[in-house]
């Protein structure tokens, strides 16, 4: 860089010197060019019009559009490749001046990205299990090494591909390469389910056959390396091992995708399957899982009108299942197993009553389903809600809630034998230590039941994810992975030799648990760059609404600064407001962003989940709309500068929101949207659950339907209003299909007022983006670079 200064200085010397005779010339050689036009707007895709006449429950509405969701004609579909076409071609046009920055942004995020795509190893009995990726391969490899001989295993690089250059010894096992069952599967490798069995001879797998639309299973005998004969399933959605290892349950799916059917394999025979249990009803769904001791597997029957739960042996597979619980309506219902005792933590209703929150109960396993009692462990405490729950041998882990603070404590088993509930704090909890603003605190695998040390997952808005190893005996921490952003690279630890250690003594129920960033840097807050505030806002009713806005604290002034409202509010689901590396290029541009917990969302019970859900979905609307506009009115959030950004059902909610008030938002971006709920509900194309159904509506039911033709985004846009700018972004490989998209994108073009500053896109993203970060990162960049334009235009 100096010689290059050098030069240009001495350059600009030399040209001062001549600056006379250049100016001559130039005069001399000048001819004055004609301006240029501007170049002429791209065309708007106009797909034709085809319109089909819909009644249900006496109402009838014109659909122009549905042509866009007939699979099965070969003249819809060449239509739809053409619009297709279009509107990727539109977008490119649009965004064109975008180009540079959407290249600064993709090499920003790409900086942020961990550079060591491997998990941290997970001790199970005598192995280490891990995953890394090999240079220059797109996926990862299935790894496991002794952990006797591995105490020290700091990083899976060292020594290179398990490669002990001392000894000149192999002491890596490969078990599989994802690169090689992509080659299976047409370059694509996308596992949903992955077991080792309890004495680790067998790996049992599914991998997506994107051909056929299903998940296919396998199982490789580690021994040796090689698949096993039998067995080897289409359509599996559930697998759990029994007999130590030499039998196999998995459920299969029929062809609308609906779990309905239970076999036993037993490995190694040359028998066939034995189908355990089918599931007649149309309603009616299954779902297998073994406790973490291995002694039993747990068979859930449910539909929207029953739960029941059914125990198999798992010494003796094939000897039948034995009833143990059965309660009217669905429930979550996850069941463990500890000593002679069934723990069942569920969201059930108490003696005919409707509960908010989930509870835990327990009862003896050798008890008949007419003659079994089960007891509630923990007394009401509005103090603390139990969100979670996680077993071992001698603890039992509990993930609360109190207020909007989430908590982590353990507890020493086994519990006392009293027939009264017991309160919390008379069992002498011990809280682990967390980080400020901790918004999600998920379990690990947790594989080894013997093993006092508990893997969990601590998410927060002002820190990346961070997977802490807890010891329950001795209160030690051991944060084993976490980004390290202030030196934008990732910071992974393994082990013991380089981890944070703190003693963590048990405390009363009213301590704090917070551990200050200050004294523990390893948690690599982000808290000296960046705020996280939570208000109370109110909604249309009166309800309270919790709304997170986080944002750069050297670049936040009153007023000034372009915000993005985040929402989701469906399925009970806790809106994810985790730090994301890809939001730091907008916080660092000045940029609030923001969290609406919305009704219908989870975090604040089942209540909570139903005042958002089907008739009531209209609460969500307004909810996140009363978070748009006290962001506004507070001056948080500069007025006509917030933007809005929903996800899948998020994506209805953002629309309908825009319905409702137009110029609220400046733009919106809407991944992979649910945009025609009455078409879709009513006449489903790809197969829906009753989950779907309990949350949008039941079209059968009047109530419901009209609901549904209230909120529906596709079916209330309104006409000659100028809408905010919307980048709509699907695939082909989604629940709500790309023609939701695609009709949406249509209508909105031709019902609203038309200006070049407020464009309406459509991106179509690869299949495989969720897959592979670096194509989510090019597409986070254009959705990036699309909401700087529209605040600048």
């Amino acid at each position: 860089m100096r010689h290059f200064l050098t030069s240009l200085r001495h350059n600009q010397l030399h040209h001062r010197c001549i600056t006379p005779r250049i100016h001559f010339i130039f005069c001399a050689n000048y001819k004055p060019q004609k301006p240029q036009p501007p170049p002429s707007p791209p065309s708007i895709p106009k797909p034709p019009k085809k319109p089909v006449t819909f009644t249900h429950h006496g109402e009838s509405w014109e659909d122009p559009y549905s042509w866009m969701s007939q699979l099965n004609d070969k003249v819809a579909m060449r239509h739809m490749d053409v619009y297709m076409e279009q509107e990727e071609k539109y977008t490119e046009a649009v965004m064109s001046d975008t180009e540079r920055l959407q290249s600064k942004l993709q090499s920003e995020m790409g900086s942020r990205l961990s550079n060591d795509l491997s998990t941290p190893p997970l001790r199970w009995g005598p192995w280490l299990y891990y995953r890394r990726v090999e240079e220059g391969k797109q996926y990862p490899v299935l790894c496991r090494r002794l952990a006797q001989a591995n105490e020290d295993f700091i990083s899976n690089k060292s020594p290179s591909a398990g490669f002990d250059f001392t000894s000149g010894k192999r002491i890596e096992q490969k078990l599989l390469d994802y690169n090689e069952e992509a080659e299976k599967f047409g370059g694509y490798a996308y596992e949903e389910l992955s077991e080792v069995s309890p004495d680790h001879r067998y790996l049992a797998y599914t991998m997506y056959d994107k051909d056929n639309d299903y998940f296919k299973l396998s199982v490789r005998d580690l021994n040796f390396g090689s698949l096993c004969s039998q067995p080897q399933a289409d359509r599996v959605s559930n697998i759990a091992w029994a007999k130590g290892g030499q039998a196999l349950f998995y459920v299969v799916t029929d062809q609308c995708k609906r779990p309905y059917r239970i076999y036993c394999s037993m490995i190694g025979s040359e028998q066939d399957d034995v189908l355990l249990l089918e599931e007649p009803s149309e309603n009616g769904y299954v779902n297998i899982r073994h406790t973490k001791d291995f002694q039993f597997v747990t068979v859930h029957v449910f539909s929207t009108t029953s739960s029941k739960i059914f125990l198999i042996d798992t010494a003796e597979p094939l000897s039948g299942m034995v009833p143990v619980w059965e309660c009217e309506a669905q429930a979550q219902c996850i069941l463990e197993h500890h000593q002679g005792y069934l723990y069942l933590f569920t969201d059930a209703a108490k003696d005919g009553q409707s509960v908010d929150h989930h509870y835990l109960l327990r009862s003896p396993v050798n008890c008949s389903l007419n003659r079994r009692k089960w007891d509630n462990i923990f007394s009401d405490d509005s103090e603390f809600i139990i969100e979670d729950v996680d077993f071992n041998d001698k603890h039992l882990v509990l993930i609360l809630r109190e207020g909007r603070n989430f908590r982590l404590c353990s507890i020493s088993l086994p519990l006392p034998s009293v027939k009264e509930e017991i309160k919390l704090k008379e069992l002498s909890p011990q809280f682990l230590p967390l980080p400020k603003n901790v918004s999600q605190i998920m379990p690990g695998p947790n594989y080894d039941y013997y093993s006092s040390t508990m893997r969990f997952t601590i998410s927060s808005p002002l820190m990346p994810d961070a997977v802490v190893d807890y010891d329950l005996s001795s209160g030690k921490w051991n944060i084993v992975q976490q980004q390290n952003l202030l030196h934008e690279r990732t910071k992974v630890l393994y082990g013991s030799s380089s981890s944070a250690s703190f003693i963590q003594r048990p405390r009363n129920l009213g301590s704090n648990n917070e551990v200050n960033p200050e004294n523990h840097p390893m948690w690599n807050d982000l808290s000296e760059f960046y705020a996280c505030e939570v208000y109370d806002v109110t909604s249309y009713d009166g309800m309270i609404v919790p709304l997170t806005v986080v944002y750069s604290r050297r670049r936040k002034k009153q007023a000034e600064n372009p915000g993005l409202l985040h929402g989701h509010g469906a399925y009970g689901e806790i809106l994810d407001k985790r730090w994301r590396s890809e939001l730091k290029s907008l916080l660092d541009r000045g940029w609030v962003v923001a969290y609406a917990d919305v009704r219908g969302g989870g975090g604040g019970g089942k209540m909570w989940h139903h005042d958002g859900r089907r008739t009531k979905k209209i609460n969500s609307i307004s909810d996140y709309i009363s978070c748009a506009k006290f962001l506004i009115e507070r001056e948080i959030v500069q007025d006509n500068k917030l933007a809005g950004w929903g996800y899948s059902a998020g994506g209805l909610l953002v629309a309908s929101a825009i319905n409702f008030c137009p110029s609220l938002l400046r733009a919106a971006v809407l991944e992979v949207p649910f945009l025609d709920p009455a078409n879709t509900l009513l006449n489903p194309i790809l197969p829906l659950t009753p989950a779907d159904y309990e949350e949008f509506g039941y079209p059968g039911d009047i109530d419901d339907f009209q609901a549904i033709r209230k909120y529906s985004p596709y079916d209330n846009i309104q006409k000659d209003i100028l809408y905010p700018a919307i980048l709509v972004t699907s695939s082909f490989n989604t629940r709500f299909g790309v023609w939701e998209a695609a009709k949406y994108v249509a209508r909105v073009r031709e019902y609203s007022v038309y200006d070049p500053k407020h464009p309406v896109l459509l991106n179509l993203t690869a299949d495989i983006v969720e897959e592979n970060r670096y194509l989510r990162c090019k597409e986070s960049a254009l959705e990036t670079a699309f909401l700087i334009k529209m605040m600048e235009s």
